[in-house]
C-alpha cells in the first residue's frame, strides 16, 4: 500500500488546492447561494437584473437555470466528493496542485462564460465543461484501474454519461429545442438519484452504525440490484420518454417501495440528536417520498414539474449539504460531530423544498411568495456553509498531514 499521508513530508501546495473537495465544495456552495436569488430576480424583476436582453437572447433563462443547478452546482459537489473519496477507496494519490487548478478552472470558466452575451462563448463553455468532466472521469478511472478496483469503475462511466448529456444540452440550446432540454434535465435528475442510491446506500448506514456503535445492516442483494435497475430505467425514461404513463407510474412506485424497505433498516429514528446524521437520513427519505408523489401525479404535467423540485431541493441539495459539511471536517482532521453548528442550514432545505414543490400546488395564488421564500431558505442554507466552512477549506489540515 502507498502511504499517501506521509506526515514527514512538507506539502507546500496552497491549502485550497491540496484535494478536490476543497475548491469544488466551496465553489459549488457559493454558486448555489447566489444563483437562485439571481434567477428569481431576473425572472420576476428583469429591470433590476444585471443581465441584459442580449444575454437572454443567447442563453435562454429556462435553459440556464436548470443547467447551472445541475452542471454548475450539483456536479461540482459530486466531483469534489469523488475526487476525494477515490483516494480513500484506492489508496492512490488524489488530484492536487496544478492538475486540480486546471480542472476547477475548466468548471469555473464554463460558469463565467455562460454569463457572457455572445454566441461563440456558448461553445467555448461547452468545451470547458467537457474538459472538466473528462479530467475528473480520467482521474477516477486511472486510480481505479491501477488497483483493479472494478467495484468503483461505474463512477467514471457515469461521469462520461453526464458529459454526453451536457453536450446534447448545449446543442438543444443552440437549436432552441426546449422539449429536448427538458427531457435531459429530467434524465439528469434521475442520474443524480442513481448516484445517491449507490453512494447513500454505502455511507448512510455505515456512518449511522459507526456513531451509534451498532452493527451495520447487511444489504439485501435482491433489493440492491433491483433498485439499481429501476433507477437506471428512470434515467433512460427521463431522457427518452419511452414509457407510457402507466408503466412510469409502476416504475416510480416500485422504486419508492424498495427505497423505503432499504431505508427501514438504517435506524434513522435513532439519529435525532446528531445533525450530521439526521440531515443525511432526511435527504435520503425524501427520495422515496418524491417517487411516490410523482407516481400519483404522473399524468399531471404541472404537478409533476413542481414535485421534481422536491427531489432537487430536499434530496439532491440536502444530500450535498450534509455530505460537504461532514467531508470537509473529516478530511481536514476535525471532529465531525463537534464542527460548526449547521442545524439551521440543514432545516432550511426541507422547508425550502416544501415551499417550492408543495405550497404552489396547494396555494397557487401565492406562488411568487412561495418561490421567494424557498429561495431565501436555500440561499441561507448554502450561505451558512460558505460562512462557516470557507476558513476550514482554505487552511491546511489541523494535524499537518497532506490533503
Amino acid at each position: 500500500m502507498i502511504n499517501i499521508d506521509d506526515p514527514s513530508k512538507v506539502d507546500n501546495t496552497p491549502a485550497l488546492w491540496r484535494l478536490g473537495f476543497r475548491p469544488f465544495f466551496l465553489g459549488g456552495a457559493l454558486l448555489a447561494s447566489l444563483y437562485i436569488p439571481l434567477w428569481l430576480l431576473t425572472w420576476f424583476y428583469p429591470q433590476y437584473s444585471s443581465f441584459s436582453d442580449s444575454f437572454w437572447a443567447q442563453v435562454v433563462p429556462l435553459w440556464w437555470h436548470p443547467h447551472e443547478m445541475l452542471f454548475g452546482f450539483a456536479i461540482a459537489i459530486v466531483a469534489g466528493f469523488l475526487l476525494t473519496a477515490v483516494q480513500n477507496w484506492t489508496n492512490q494519490p488524489g488530484m492536487k496542485g496544478n492538475e486540480l487548478i486546471l480542472t476547477f478552472g475548466c468548471w469555473l470558466g464554463a460558469r463565467l462564460l455562460l454569463l457572457v452575451p455572445a454566441m461563440p462563448s456558448l461553445w467555448l463553455a461547452a468545451g470547458l465543461d467537457t474538459a472538466f468532466l473528462l479530467l475528473v472521469a480520467f482521474k477516477l478511472w486511472r486510480s481505479v484501474y491501477k488497483v483493479k478496483q472494478w467495484r468503483n469503475s461505474g463512477f467514471p462511466i457515469m461521469l462520461l454519461v453526464a458529459l454526453v448529456v451536457n453536450l446534447v444540452s448545449y446543442y438543444a440550446l443552440s437549436q432552441r429545442d426546449f422539449t429536448l432540454s427538458h427531457q435531459l434535465w429530467q434524465g439528469m435528475l434521475w442520474w443524480f438519484a442513481l448516484l445517491i442510491t449507490i453512494i447513500g446506500g454505502r455511507v448512510i448506514p455505515f456512518f449511522t452504525a459507526m456513531r451509534l456503535q451498532t452493527t451495520k445492516p447487511t444489504p439485501k442483494p435482491l433489493i440492491e440490484n433491483s433498485l439499481l435497475v429501476f433507477m437506471i430505467l428512470l434515467v433512460i425514461n427521463g431522457i427518452t420518454g419511452v414509457l407510457s404513463d402507466e408503466l412510469e407510474m409502476g416504475l416510480l412506485l416500485a422504486a419508492a417501495v424498495l427505497h423505503l424497505i432499504r431505508y427501514s433498516s438504517w435506524q434513522g429514528t435513532k439519529t435525532l440528536k446528531e445533525p450530521m446524521l439526521w440531515s443525511l437520513h432526511i435527504a435520503y427519505l425524501c427520495l422515496p417520498i418524491t417517487l411516490a408523489l410523482l407516481a400519483i401525479n404522473v399524468d399531471d404535467a404541472n404537478a409533476y414539474r413542481h414535485l421534481l423540485h422536491l427531489f432537487a431541493i430536499a434530496t439532491l441539495a440536502g444530500m450535498c449539504l450534509a455530505m460537504i459539511s461532514r467531508v470537509s471536517l473529516g478530511h481536514t482532521s476535525r471532529n465531525i460531530y463537534q464542527g460548526p453548528n449547521m442545524v439551521l442550514a440543514f432545516i432550511c432545505l426541507p422547508l425550502a423544498a416544501i415551499c417550492r414543490a408543495i405550497m404552489p400546488l396547494a396555494f397557487p395564488e401565492w406562488s411568487q411568495f412561495w418561490l421567494w421564500t424557498a429561495a431565501g431558505l436555500w440561499s441561507l442554507a448554502f450561505g451558512l456553509f460558505v460562512w462557516h466552512y470557507a476558513p476550514i477549506l482554505t487552511r491546511p489540515r489541523v494535524d499537518g498531514r497532506p490533503g
